[in-house]
């Protein structure tokens, strides 16, 4: 895990299992208040740590993943939760994350078999939300959608042919947004499960957006005060 915010906010998480935290001379200066003082090591060090061509900012840290969670854990959470469909790349993920955290969701969930591990990509992109906004792990997608009407969820699915997404008509429901693969779009038997599908408004010549930015127009309707 790498980048000053991604470290500062695992440094803060009690849930959060460190094994190692390492600085160069000049970044350890931005952590003289931190709980744990960091291993001074020199920049080169850091680069053969990290990911090719990550931009670590002279600090990183050595962890375990954190717990995940189960939909029972974060039914009394406020904020709508995010799904997603098989997306699959750590940044747009961790994007997801750092709109999920500055919109104030629930949790995100995803399908394990085809979504990516925490890595210093995902860490890196979500800005200090990996270790804020909780993962949830399920093993059937359409089940777990399921789960979640169970607890009273309203189920959005957000594509580009669905009808417009108005906040104001989730007044007083709890909603859980899905979200698709770029391309691919939800999956025949996700689509279906939800309860609707919409759209954000978009009045520009653009047909689509990238998933993260979708992902962060969305949580602002859902979310934008009334």
């Amino acid at each position: 895990m790498y980048g000053y915010h991604a470290v500062q906010a695992a440094l803060a998480n009690p849930e959060r299992v460190i094994h190692d935290f390492l600085a160069t001379r000049e970044a350890a200066a931005s952590f003289e208040n931190a709980s744990r003082k960091p291993q001074i090591v020199d920049r080169e060090r850091l680069d053969r740590l990290c990911e090719r061509d990550a931009v670590h900012q002279g600090v990183c840290l050595r962890v375990e993943p954190l717990e995940t969670l189960a939909i029972p854990d974060i039914v009394e959470r406020k904020g709508p939760v995010l799904v997603l469909d098989q997306v699959t790349d750590p940044r747009n993920i961790g994007a997801i994350l750092r709109s999920a955290a500055a919109f104030g969701a629930a949790a995100l969930l995803v399908q394990d078999r085809n979504a990516p591990q925490e890595s210093g990509a995902m860490a890196k992109a979500a800005s200090g939300a990996l270790d804020v906004v909780p993962i949830l792990r399920e093993v059937n997608l359409s089940r777990a959608l399921q789960a979640l009407q169970a607890e009273d969820f309203w189920v959005v699915g957000l594509d580009a042919g669905g009808t417009r997404l108005d906040g104001k008509s989730f007044a007083g429901r709890r909603v859980a947004l899905v979200l698709g693969a770029e391309g691919a779009g939800l999956r025949r038997l996700t689509r279906e499960t939800c309860d609707e599908i919409a759209s954000v408004y978009m009045p520009g010549d653009m047909e689509s957006l990238n998933v993260s930015n979708a992902a962060a127009v969305a949580l602002y309707e859902l979310v934008r005060p009334i």
